[in-house]
Formats: C-alpha cells, sequence, structure tokens
C-alpha cells in the first residue's frame, strides 16, 4: 500500500465520533456487499442443504469493513490527487465523495489512518475464517485487499486510467465467491457463472456516477472511462454491460450451469432499461442523471436480490 503521508504539527487527531467513521465509510453504499453476499451464501445453500450461520455472519462484516475500508482510501486518495476538490459538478451523494474532507469535517489525514486501519483489521478475521474454511479463502482475500488499494492508490490507481469498473466487476466477484467459499470450503463453478450478471451490474454503478465526475475529473487527470470515451459512446457502453449482464444470466440458466431458480434475477431488466435510456438522453447534461444513477442502484441491487431470493426457495422451500 502507498504509504500515508504524516499528518503535520497542528493536525487534529484522528475522529473519535462513532457517526462520524461511520459517515466517512459511506454506509448506503455497503448494500450493494451485503446483497453480494447474500448471493453467494444462497449459492451455497442450494448445494449444501444449509447455512453455517456464524461463518455467514463472519463473512458478512468482513466483507462490509472491506467495502468501508476501500470507500474511505479512495476518499484519502481523491483528496491528495485534489480530485474532490475540483469536484464542484457531483451529485451527492452518488459522486464526489462522502466531502467530509471538503467541508473540513476530518482532515486528510485522519481519513489515511481509518482507512489503514479498517483495512488492517480485516487481517484477522480474513485469517480466522481460512482456519474454518480453507486455504482458498486467503487467495480471495489477498485479491480483494490488492483490488481495494491499486483501485485508488498510486502508482496502479486503476479509477484513473479507465479500469475502474473492470477492478469494481471483479472484486464484487470475489465478494459473491468468496461468501460461497465460506460455506463449502471449495470453489464452484455455479457461483462463478451466477456471480457475473451481479458484477456487470455493479460495474455500471461506476460507470455511470462517472459521467457528473467526468469534467473535474478530466481537470486533475484522472482518464474515467467516461473520459476517455467521451459521454455518449460511454452511454452505450453502459446499455451494453446492462444487456450483457442479463443475457449471461439467461445463457448461463440454458446452458444448465446457473440454476433455473436465479432467474428471477431477469426482473432488474426493465429498470436498466430505463436507467439506460435516462441516460442516453441526459449523458450530455449529468446535473440531470440523478435519477438514472438510482435506478442503476436499484437494478444492481433488485437483480442480486431476487437471483439470491430464487435460490433460496430451491434450498429451503
Amino acid at each position: 500500500m502507498a504509504p500515508l503521508t504524516p499528518p503535520p504539527p497542528g493536525t487534529p487527531t484522528p475522529p473519535r465520533d462513532g457517526r462520524l467513521l461511520l459517515r466517512m465509510t459511506r454506509p448506503a453504499f455497503l448494500t450493494v456487499t451485503a446483497v453480494a453476499c447474500l448471493l453467494g451464501l444462497s449459492t451455497a445453500a442450494v448445494c449444501t442443504g444449509g447455512l453455517k450461520v456464524p461463518r455467514a455472519l463472519a463473512t458478512l462484516l468482513l466483507a462490509l469493513v472491506a467495502h468501508a475500508g476501500a470507500n474511505v482510501l479512495n476518499d484519502y486518495f481523491d483528496a491528495r490527487n485534489g480530485a474532490d476538490a475540483a469536484n464542484d459538478q457531483g451529485l451527492f451523494p452518488f459522486t464526489g465523495g462522502s466531502r467530509l474532507i471538503q467541508h473540513g469535517a476530518v482532515s486528510v489525514a485522519d481519513t489515511g489512518r481509518w482507512a489503514a486501519f479498517l483495512l488492517l483489521a480485516l487481517i484477522p478475521l480474513g485469517l480466522w475464517l481460512a482456519v474454518l474454511c480453507g486455504s482458498g479463502l486467503l487467495a480471495i482475500g489477498a485479491a480483494g485487499l490488492f483490488l481495494a488499494w491499486a483501485y485508488s492508490a498510486p502508482p496502479l490507481a486503476l479509477m484513473s486510467r479507465g479500469l475502474g469498473e473492470a477492478a469494481v466487476a471483479l472484486a464484487w466477484w470475489l465478494v459473491v465467491l468468496g461468501a460461497d467459499y465460506t460455506q463449502r470450503g471449495h470453489f464452484s463453478v455455479i457461483t462463478a457463472a451466477t456471480a457475473v450478471s451481479l458484477a456487470l451490474l455493479l460495474a455500471n454503478i461506476l460507470l455511470i456516477n462517472g459521467f457528473p465526475d467526468a469534467e473535474p475529473d478530466a481537470r486533475v487527470g484522472k482518464r474515467t472511462l467516461v473520459v476517455r470515451l467521451g459521454p455518449i459512446p460511454a452511454a452505450g457502453f453502459y446499455l451494453g454491460l446492462a444487456l450483457l449482464a442479463h443475457g449471461w444470466l439467461a445463457t448461463s440458466v440454458w446452458l444448465l450451469i446457473t440454476p433455473r431458480a436465479a432467474m428471477w434475477g431477469l426482473v432488474s431488466l426493465p429498470l436498466s432499461l430505463a436507467a439506460a435510456g435516462l441516460l442516453w438522453r441526459h449523458a450530455a447534461a449529468p446535473q440531470r442523471l440523478r435519477p438514472a444513477i438510482a435506478l442503476t442502484i436499484a437494478a444492481a441491487s433488485l437483480h442480486g436480490l431476487a437471483m439470491a431470493a430464487g435460490l433460496a426457495t430451491m434450498a429451503w422451500g
């Protein structure tokens, strides 16, 4: 991990207000991680006939802390590179970070220390789960930590190279895979295939969030996918990802890889298409994209929850 800049003299001590620490993690966005965990746990339940509840709860906690740490780390590096300070066009709370540094509620150094604490706290819990579940979980955890760092931190800074969406898709694919692994103790082709469609829809959240931020990102040298492609091609790419996600689900069920009950995930298609239509219409006017962003988050969440519910009916119905 890139070294965190030591605080200059007079820097405030790290915040002790629990509510402020929670706000720094952007908790509203952690729900998508809970959805990904539920999907992974449901695929395991279908194959094993039940859940090991303590492991499931520990898995959920581990994934939420990892996502929280990645969010705080992203705020830290976006403060250091000037992206959030330059962002006067973001659609809060969807884009532009938590804005707590920019509003003077916390310092950059406080944010860096909180991010480091959250990410380092993953290690003992992850090792404990790996002892219970198998060494494959160490590979998943190491890959997840690497992506949390590489997404924001130089020299890779994947978010600034047009690779943020790919990193997000891979990270949440690993969340589903990891949640399943903690239950059964080995990898599953069924879970790997089932997780793809949710991962693609979660990548679309990052993609559409890049539209309001595109101009300030470009000013500070962040070459996000929207900056690289331009608004209209990026809107087309969004539609392509949405169609690919739902098409993949239907195809994997047809090929008898994903259980048929997961087809309930297709109920999110109308939301994705509605969001794509709004994005296409307002791609050049990103301040009007708030409804489309909300629909994108709703589509991904509904997709994962519907698949999980369908699989749960197979396991316990």
